[in-house]
């Protein structure tokens, strides 16, 4: 068939499907715009306050789940995944063992996955017009109120995980999601049954008891939240159960049986850069804020900026093993500009037990 000629919607599934995989992506799975009882489900989380700071959440409200209403017009939601989990990245255990280093979520080692994804759906829907001309659509990653698991679950790309992630059986759970609404009638895939069955270990090993239920999450006691969304002080007792996570946490992830055979990435932007699946805390502490914008550009991690960047290691040195090195890093930032960064180096250095520091 001709790229210039029109085909059934079936048939145009199929070829979406194979472009999605020429272009990266893992699976392409298609779902309709009702989300059913997502909706209540959201609103029910954003009325429990379990949003925290983040505001747009609630901002957007009932939108998240219609899509049509978030985007005119839609029809159908082409939605696509794609593993980030880097091959040659230090094992993830191994660097949440060691105190020295600090941990950064695997997702974030390389490049920032929003502009990956978005360039790769904006070609895929460029394929399509190629075949069906111009039709109304709107790439999304994780970059607008889009309930991307729901959607993602709706598409047959796996099932939401009691994590409250995405879960697929043959690629675990180490992948991001896209979507692309479209004006398309494209007919729906079959949602995936449920296969969590009674396993509860990403519950049980949640450091800071985040997931507070099967698939119900509290962001304001979520690690990735507190070291990448939260704007401020870091709530006290929280802090040591951070550990050296300084940069979002896997670790609901790092126990799930179905990610023992995840996929790992083949897009080279993922590659780990900077070092940072296993840097010294010292060294990244010590880097003042052109180094932490130069070394992070393109980065998912430079968006918190380089005052949260300090404040999450300090945290880390705080729960590190004690040492001279740990506690000097700290002594030269003890009076930075940033009340923030003071209080945790503070807090710390407290924990640290320096010999001229009162306990």
């Amino acid at each position: 068939m001709s790229d210039t000629l029109p085909c059934s919607p079936d048939g145009l599934v199929a070829r979406i499907r194979d472009w999605g995989r020429e272009l990266g992506f893992a699976s392409i799975g298609i779902s309709g715009v009702d989300l059913g009882e997502a909706e209540t489900r959201l609103l029910d989380w954003l009325a429990a306050g379990r949003h925290g700071e983040l505001d747009y959440m609630a901002r957007h409200g009932a939108m998240r789940a219609r899509p049509a209403e978030l985007v005119p017009g839609t029809l159908s939601v082409i939605s696509a995944r794609m593993p980030y989990w880097p091959d040659d990245a230090a094992d993830a255990q191994a660097v949440l063992d060691d105190g020295d280093v600090g941990y950064v979520s695997r997702y974030a080692l390389g490049r920032d996955y929003h502009k990956v994804l978005r360039n790769r759906l904006q070609k895929l829907a460029e394929r399509i017009e190629s075949v069906v001309g111009p039709f109304g659509h709107r790439a999304f990653t994780d970059s607008a109120p889009v309930l991307e698991v729901e959607i993602a679950r709706r598409a047959a790309l796996g099932w939401r995980g009691k994590h409250t992630l995405l879960i697929h059986r043959d690629a675990g759970s180490m992948f991001f999601l896209g979507e692309l609404f479209t004006t398309l009638p494209l007919p729906p895939d079959e949602p995936q049954a449920d296969h969590c069955g009674t396993c509860t270990r990403c519950i049980d090993i949640c450091p800071t008891g985040a997931i507070v239920a099967p698939y119900q999450l509290d962001a304001r006691l979520c690690v990735s939240y507190l070291t990448i969304e939260l704007d401020g002080p870091i709530p006290e007792p929280l802090r040591p159960l951070i550990g050296n996570r300084i940069y979002g946490c896997d670790d609901c992830q790092l126990v799930c049986p179905w990610n023992r055979h995840a996929a790992k990435a083949v897009e080279p932007d993922f590659a780990v850069r900077n070092g940072l699946d296993h840097a010294p805390l010292t060294a990244l502490f010590a880097w003042s804020e052109d180094e932490f914008n130069r070394r992070l550009e393109g980065s998912a991690i430079r968006r918190i900026g380089h005052e949260r960047w300090l404040r999450n290691i300090a945290v880390a040195l705080g729960n590190a093993p004690s040492s001279a090195a740990h506690i000097a890093a700290l002594q030269a930032r003890a009076d930075h500009a940033s009340p923030v960064v003071r209080e945790h180096v503070a807090w710390a250095l407290a924990r640290q037990h320096p010999p001229d520091t009162p306990t």
